[in-house]
C-alpha cells in the first residue's frame, strides 16, 4: 500500500523558510549597525532552523526507517547529497559573487585578497566551517559567504548519524537520546553566558557546540515523532490544519523580543522542547486537495532554495545600509530596498528551483 504524503508539513517548510527570510532582511543591519540596539521585527525567525532539524528527522524517519533491509548506507549519503548538495553550491557561488560585487572587504573595511576568497569558496562548496583566520567578512562566521549554511552543515551531521546508528536505535533507546540532549540544550540554554539557544553560526568553539546540541535534540525528536506516529496512526483532519498551523508557526516565529535574557530563554526552550513538535504532530494530520494541495506543494519545494540562496542578497543589502550612512536609531526601516531584497529573493529561488535544483537532481537521482 502507499504511503500517504504529508503535503502539509510540506507546506510549513515553506512558511518557515519564509519566516527566516523575513528575519534576516529586518534585523540584521540593524544589528550590524546599531549593535548591541534591540531589534524586534521577526526577531524569533531564527528558531525556524530548530524547526527545520525537528521536520527534518520527522522525514527522514517516515521516508527511511523501513527501508534499510533495501538500502546500504552509501546509498542513503548518496541520496543526501543529491537531495541537498547542489543548492550547497549554488548558494556558495552567489555568495562569491556578492562578496566580489561588495569590493573585496570585510566588514570593517579590511582588504581581502583574491586568493581567500577562493580559498574560502573552496570550503564552502565543501561545506566545511572556515576557520576564524579564514574569515573573509571579519564576522567570525561559520560560512562566511553564505552566512546560514551551518544549519546545512549540522543538517549532514544529523543524516550522517541517522545513516550510522540513530535508525538501529529502538524506540526506547531513542527516547532515551532524546531525554538526555534535551537537558543538554535547556542546560546549555540556561546556563550559558549568552542565554537562549541562538548557536552554531559562529566557528567560536563555544557557538558550534551550541548548534550542535541544537541539532542533537531536534534532529532525533523528528525521528522519534515520525516513529510514535507511524505506530498511532491517528485520525487525519481537514484541509483547515495548513490554515491554523502556518498561522501558530508564523506567530511563534515573528514575535518581537520579549526582554530579558530569562524571558527569551524560557520561550525559545518552550517553542523547541513542546511547541514546534506540537505543531508538526498536529499538521501530519492534515489532507488538502485540488489547488490547497498544489499551493503547499509549491511552497514546500520552494523552501529549500529560498533558504540556500537568500543571504547572499542579505549581504547586499546590509552593505548598502552601511554605505549609505543609514541609521536605524530613531528612523523607520527603509522599506523599499527591504522589500526588494525579499522580492529578489523569491524570484532567484524559484528560477534556481525550475531550472537548476529539481532538473539537476533528477538528471543525478537518473545515474
Amino acid at each position: 500500500m502507499d504511503r500517504p504524503r504529508y503535503d502539509i508539513l510540506d507546506g510549513l517548510r515553506g512558511v518557515a523558510a519564509l519566516m527566516v527570510l523575513l528575519y534576516h532582511v529586518f534585523n540584521d543591519a540593524k544589528s550590524f549597525y546599531v549593535w548591541p540596539a534591540t531589534v524586534s521585527e521577526f526577531y524569533h525567525g531564527f528558531l525556524g532552523v530548530d524547526f527545520f532539524f525537528i521536520l527534518s528527522g520527522f522525514v527522514m524517519g517516515y521516508a527511511y526507517d523501513e527501508q534499510w533491509n533495501r538500502m546500504t548506507l552509501a546509498g542513503f549519503i548518496r541520496r543526501r547529497l543529491v537531495r541537498l548538495h547542489p543548492m550547497v553550491v549554488m548558494g556558495v557561488l552567489l555568495g562569491a559573487v556578492a562578496f566580489a560585487v561588495q569590493g573585496f572587504t570585510k566588514w570593517d573595511g579590511t582588504a581581502v585578497t583574491s586568493e581567500a576568497l577562493m580559498l574560502a569558496t573552496l570550503l564552502g562548496l565543501f561545506l566545511i566551517p572556515s576557520p576564524t583566520q579564514m574569515d573573509v567578512r571579519g564576522y567570525t562566521e561559520a560560512f562566511p559567504l553564505n552566512g546560514p549554511h551551518w544549519s546545512l552543515f549540522f543538517e549532514y551531521i544529523g543524516s550522517l548519524l541517522y545513516g550510522l546508528m540513530l535508525h538501529r536505535l529502538s524506540t526506547k533507546w531513542l527516547r532515551v537520546w532524546v531525554g538526555c540532549s534535551l537537558v543538554s540544550i535547556s542546560a546549555y540554554a540556561l546556563l550559558g553566558e549568552g542565554g537562549g539557544i541562538a548557536y552554531g553560526w559562529s566557528s567560536e568553539p563555544v557557538n558550534l557546540l551550541g548548534g550542535a546540541l541544537r541539532m542533537l535534540y531536534a534532529y532525533p525528536m523528528g525521528l522519534l515523532m515520525a516513529r510514535v506516529f507511524r505506530e498511532r496512526r491517528p485520525k487525519a483532519f481537514g484541509g483547515h490544519v495548513f490554515l491554523f498551523s502556518s498561522i501558530g508557526l508564523a506567530v511563534l516565529l515573528g514575535l518581537p523580543s520579549l526582554g530579558g535574557k530569562d524571558t527569551e530563554t524560557i520561550y525559545q526552550l518552550v517553542c523547541l522542547l513542546s511547541l514546534f513538535p506540537a505543531i508538526i504532530w498536529y499538521a501530519a494530520r492534515g489532507v488538502v486537495s485540488g489547488w490547497r494541495q498544489r499551493v503547499v506543494s509549491f511552497l514546500g519545494r520552494l523552501s529549500y532554495p529560498l533558504y540556500a540562496v537568500h543571504y547572499p542578497l542579505v549581504y547586499l543589502y546590509i552593505t548598502w545600509v552601511g554605505r549609505s550612512g543609514y541609521t536605524y536609531e530613531g528612523c523607520s526601516q527603509p522599506w523599499l530596498p527591504s522589500l526588494a531584497t525579499l522580492a529578489a529573493s523569491i524570484v532567484i529561488a524559484t528560477l534556481c528551483l525550475l531550472f537548476y535544483d529539481e532538473p539537476l537532481r533528477k538528471r543525478l537521482s537518473r545515474k
